[in-house]
């Protein structure tokens, strides 16, 4: 249950069904999903997230398809159920392969077990891996 109302097309303001509206436009879909609907509450916070997102995930020096595969993988560190759904979703949507989502898991696994050791043994950095 959200913390917050999930603010429908008839509930939500101006402010926040425009939003809702270019979320719509730019992605050619009728759908818009609950995490823009929780933030509808603040329509501000929306519009501001809306467009943080676009700039972010848009193709750049990453293709869109990594940039995803980052977003599932600092999902998953970050214990985010919805944002793991919706971003693999995403991925597969921009052709993640089944084998792909695999070794990917894979990766973030064997993260999650090497930093517990790095961090638990309080391994000191070596000098050569300093930037």
């Amino acid at each position: 249950m959200a913390v917050v109302a999930l603010q429908s097309d008839v509930e939500a303001g101006a402010e926040a069904l425009a939003v809702f509206d270019d979320i719509r436009a730019k992605r050619q879909t009728d759908y818009v999903n609950n995490f823009w609907r929780a933030l509808a509450h603040d329509p501000a916070l929306l519009r501001a997230t809306w467009e943080r997102a676009q700039a972010v995930m848009a193709p750049g020096a990453l293709d869109p398809l990594v940039k995803e595969l980052i977003y599932i993988a600092v999902s998953t560190a970050n214990g985010c159920d919805y944002c793991v759904h919706s971003h693999t979703a995403a991925a597969k949507a921009k052709g993640m392969t089944s084998a792909q989502h695999g070794e990917l898991l894979s990766v973030i696994a064997m993260a999650a077990q090497t930093n517990a050791l790095a961090t638990a043994l309080s391994v000191p950095v070596d000098d050569r891996f300093r930037a």
